[in-house]
């Protein structure tokens, strides 16, 4: 198992609508991913107060090259151009090790 991180940092004045990312967003990435191995999708939203994200996703493959199948994938720009129909913040997105 191989899991990509995607977190959006929390920062002043952003938007982020959770609504979209959890109807659309997540099965746009399971559509684009799910023929590279993509298992599961985890969503994490942070508790109430200052917190360093305001979200926090866990995407776990098969292994690591279904990883670089999904980034490679002709359906990744897709799923980075969608990002703008739920925030104006641009995602870290990091590997996590085996």
């Amino acid at each position: 198992m191989a899991t990509l991180i995607v977190s959006y940092p929390a920062v002043e004045g952003m938007e982020f609508d959770r609504e979209y990312y959890l109807a659309t967003h997540v099965s746009l990435v399971r559509a684009a991913w799910g023929e590279c191995g993509l298992q599961s999708v985890e969503v994490l939203f942070p508790a109430p107060g200052p917190q360093p994200f305001a979200c926090v996703t866990l995407l776990r493959f098969s292994d690591q090259a279904g990883i670089d199948a999904a980034l490679a994938s002709a359906r990744t720009a897709e799923v980075v151009g969608d990002v703008r129909n739920f925030t104006h913040v641009q995602p870290a997105i990091f590997r996590a090790g085996d």
